[in-house]
């Protein structure tokens, strides 16, 4: 390695992009540039270091099978910073078992950490869980340290296990400093914030008090029937009945749950369910239809009795019950919360990550557009949506996760 190849990569190491070109900005061989696509990724144009990188990984030829790799983890890195979740997972797999079997154990890890923490953003926590038992963290350096410890501690937000994402975040925080990052230090301010940031609504009779992530997870713990409209699933302590897709059975249980003290009228019901203006005797036979669906799911939870009048929620063993509910009612919500991290999503990425059609992501990005929510910068495939003011509550309950409700 030649003394401005190695003086480049020393200034990006120390977080200075601009110093890194300056050494190497008019170089064509493959170690310049890669660097190049890499300050270039530091500076915001994604596009351009794509290609740069790419360029540099068909330069360095079959036989630089190390090189190759590297340049490939690191086109990964770019893509999951820039939120484009679609790019090709079996290129990094391939890199990864490159790099293992070259010996070279540090970016083999750092390469393993860029899978899980894409699991993470998709919601796949299972997987994720599994991914994070088999990597060993030893080899990491201070800044990809820091973000295994940030992927630790959002796995943890998104499981509601506060203390020990309290601890991650502490160690990432220790690991920041030791890399002298000041995207890392925000990036590790930004999800200490969520800790103290309102997570959720109680909804409990009349009254209604606004819940930090530590008093959710307490409230889960208990033995409370929970109707969560965060998750969109009725939960009583291990027990969740998943409700995601079941709209018209988590409307009916919403509004029993919210009027619990007292029966809800038939035309109540069928207003909130089916949406109906007027309730014939086809909307009551399908409330009927509908409720016996959920009486069924709610077995050994909760009955749900008819009354002269219409039905009432009666929980077992007499019960508290109780409703969860977003700390700010919105259509779009999800939507809201993965941009909620501070970065530039494509319209892929949310559709990837929340499990919904592109198009369906793009009505809801055009109409918080109008309403100034969200704004975009770039066109086409290079189009980025960002919110323009992060929202001042935890969006941890408002993210999917395939596997706690589905």
């Amino acid at each position: 390695m030649d003394s401005l190849i190695s003086a480049a990569a020393q200034a990006l190491a120390a977080g200075d992009p601009l110093g890194a070109l300056n050494r190497v900005a008019l170089r064509d061989d493959p170690p310049a540039l890669a660097l190049r696509g890499i300050a270039m990724a530091r500076l915001g144009d994604v596009i351009r270091a794509k290609a740069l990188l790419r360029q540099a990984a068909r330069s360095f030829g079959p036989k630089a099978a190390l090189a190759r790799a590297r340049c490939a983890v690191a086109e990964a890195e770019i893509a999951l910073a820039a939120r484009d979740l679609s790019w090709p997972t079996k290129a990094l797999a391939e890199a990864r078992e490159t790099l293992e079997q070259q010996g070279d154990r540090t970016n083999a890890a750092y390469a393993r950490s860029l899978e899980i923490r894409r699991m993470v953003l998709i919601g796949h926590l299972d997987e994720a869980e599994r991914g994070l038992a088999d990597l060993d963290p030893t080899p990491l350096h201070p800044a990809a340290r820091t973000i295994y410890e940030l992927i630790v501690a959002g796995l943890a937000l998104r499981r509601l296990q506060i203390k020990a994402a309290q601890a991650a975040l502490e160690r990432a925080a220790r690991t920041a400093r030791l890399a002298r990052s000041l995207e890392l230090h925000a990036e590790v301010e930004r999800a200490a914030a969520t800790l103290s940031a309102p997570a959720a609504r109680l909804i409990q009779g009349s009254s209604q008090r606004l819940l930090q992530l530590d008093e959710v997870e307490a409230l889960f713990r208990s033995d409370k029937l929970i109707v969560d409209a965060c998750r969109l699933g009725v939960r009583q302590g291990d027990r969740i009945v998943p409700l995601a897709r079941r709209p018209v059975l988590f409307a009916l249980a919403r509004r029993l749950a919210e009027e619990v003290t007292h029966d809800v009228t038939r035309s109540a019901l069928i207003a909130d369910a089916f949406r109906g203006k007027e309730a014939d005797e086809s909307h009551r036979a399908r409330l009927r239809v509908e409720i016996g669906r959920l009486r069924h799911l709610l077995k050994g939870m909760a009955d749900v009795n008819a009354t002269r009048d219409g039905f009432a929620l009666v929980p077992c063993d007499g019960r508290d019950v109780v409703v969860l509910a977003q700390p700010i009612e919105d259509e779009n919500a999800a939507v809201l919360a993965c941009l909620a991290d501070g970065e530039a999503w494509s319209s892929s990425g949310l559709a990837l990550a929340l499990g919904a059609s592109q198009r369906t992501v793009q009505r809801a990005l055009d109409a918080l557009a109008l309403s100034g929510k969200v704004q975009s910068f770039g066109r086409g495939r290079a189009q980025r949506w960002t919110c323009p003011v992060v929202p001042a509550f935890a969006t941890s309950l408002l993210l999917p996760a395939w596997s706690s409700l589905d």
